[in-house]
């Protein structure tokens, strides 16, 4: 008997660990093949309603796909809820609540894509027979035409659970209620700055199981979405090993995941971070489709029921110590007297008419000893001093001159600005490493928080770097990882 019991404990924990290897190879398919299902129409995180809505049109005479216009924002913008599947559990996707946060909204038409091929038929099945699952892939339309935070109004709809003053809030909130949905993922982005608690790594992607109220208590429904997040964590490490974070729980009571929790849908929020040279965030739209299809699959099947909670909780926590570029032990003088300071160098986006909607502007984010501080990109400038960077005294007739003449020798006498006469109107940006002048001008040079960084870095008397709007130029191939310098008309 002993024996028997023996034997057949055995051959449970060799089907269980068969589904797990056959669930990982199931994964490591979808990563492998993810260009087969990504939508090609959307290349940057910077796109419109009217972008989509082609894609959402032509799901209307899909199979299996139900398309229902669930509202309308602010400026009569339609809301529309994507359907699929003839399950009893229902799954409820929504992202871009924030206009500026489009990763994951991309991530859902490359999922649906997968639900529309031909492939993985066997896992398809599981999913769509156990489940319905409903997309609302972009909530803040308004928002999104001007890739900014909050709708036209002017609110964070992420603060509008209580009072449901927009017409996007009153939606999700409708949506959520008529479904009765079991399972919610709220996508969002976060700051490319935060970073997996004391490692350099970005928190790529940052996991939370929000609370319900301020005790911060672990009732049945919140314990499901932090066991499916433990699942989704060990199934991401394969991908971005040491590159997930957890989100703070701190209780916000006017937000729409923790009332959704609250209410009864076991909710999952979803953050995309930053990635070492992904400034348009297709990596971690990669990730975002892995990642959410590892979470459909786990429901389907019920594995994640068998993920201790202690996993969830070992997910280090984000925390905000990154910088796009770091410099270590810079030499500069002051008054005659030298220094050794760190320099924490960050840019943000200025909006604009180019194919990425947008240029860089750096910025210094702090300086002083910054140990406990890491960046994209680092350098020890301990053997370097600064050097201030000079107007060329020549004006040139045009931006085809400039970039005639080349710019290495410009860099390596220590020009760095450069008069140009006829600036095209729609020029938002130098795509060279030279700041470009409407008219000559003295430049003032410091170093301080909020200065945009342009100097040199010398070494045993000779130029070597250019920091030129934050970002690090080797004087020796000047244009390899640049973004772009400034226009001062």
């Amino acid at each position: 008997m002993k024996n028997h019991i023996r034997n057949l404990l055995s051959l449970c924990i060799c089907i269980g660990a068969f589904q797990v290897l056959q669930a990982q190879d199931f994964y490591n398919k979808l990563y492998n093949t993810y260009n087969t299902y990504k939508e090609e129409s959307i290349k940057t995180r910077r796109f419109t309603h009217d972008q989509i809505m082609p894609l959402i049109t032509v799901l209307k005479n899909k199979p299996f796909f139900e398309v229902s216009r669930v509202g309308t924002s602010i400026k009569g913008k339609s809301l529309n809820l994507i359907s699929i599947g003839q399950g009893s559990t229902d799954v409820f996707l929504w992202s871009q609540m924030h206009g500026d946060e489009s990763t994951a909204t991309m991530a859902i038409f490359d999922i649906i894509n997968f639900f529309r091929s031909d492939d993985f038929k066997d896992e398809k099945q599981e999913m769509l027979s156990n489940l319905r699952i409903h997309f609302l892939p972009m909530l803040n339309p308004d928002g999104a035409e001007l890739f900014t935070r909050r709708n036209a109004l002017g609110i964070d709809v992420n603060r509008d659970a209580l009072r449901l003053q927009s017409p996007e809030g009153k939606t999700l909130k409708r949506v959520r209620d008529s479904l009765e949905a079991d399972f919610g993922f709220n996508l969002h982005d976060q700051s490319t700055y935060y970073n997996a608690n004391r490692t350099p790594k970005p928190a790529t992607i940052s996991y939370l199981a929000p609370a319900f109220n301020y005790e911060k208590d672990i009732n049945d429904v919140r314990k499901r979405a932090i066991k499916l997040i433990g699942y989704m964590n060990n199934i991401l490490q394969q991908y971005a090993p040491g590159q997930v974070g957890r989100y703070n729980d701190d209780f916000e009571p006017r937000a729409f995941g923790d009332n959704i929790q609250k209410w009864g849908t076991s909710t999952v929020l979803i953050e995309s971070g930053g990635y070492p040279n992904d400034p348009e965030k297709q990596e971690i739209r990669k990730l975002n489709f892995v990642t959410i299809l590892s979470a459909i699959y786990a429901i389907a099947n019920k594995e994640y029921e068998k993920v201790p909670q202690e996993v969830y909780f070992k997910i280090p926590e984000n925390d905000r110590k990154l910088f796009d570029l770091k410099l270590t032990g810079v030499q500069y003088e002051l008054l005659e007297k030298t220094y050794t300071v760190d320099l924490g160098i960050n840019t943000h986006e200025v909006s604009a008419h180019n194919p990425n909607g947008y240029f860089d502007r750096g910025g210094i984010a702090d300086m002083g000893d910054l140990s406990t501080y890491y960046g994209y990109r680092e350098l020890d400038a301990s053997a370097y001093h600064v050097v201030p960077a000079k107007v060329y005294p020549k004006a040139m007739h045009s931006v085809g001159e400039l970039m005639e003449n080349g710019i290495k020798w410009l860099l390596k006498d220590g020009y760095a600005y450069v008069v140009v006469k006829n600036i095209p109107a729609d020029m938002d940006a130098s795509s060279v490493p030279v700041h470009i002048l409407a008219e000559e001008k003295p430049i003032q040079f410091s170093l301080h928080v909020g200065a945009n960084p342009t100097f040199f870095l010398q070494k045993d008397g000779k130029l070597q770097y250019l920091i030129i709007n934050g970002f690090l130029v080797d004087l020796e191939q000047p244009e390899k990882g640049f973004g772009n310098a400034l226009i001062y008309k």
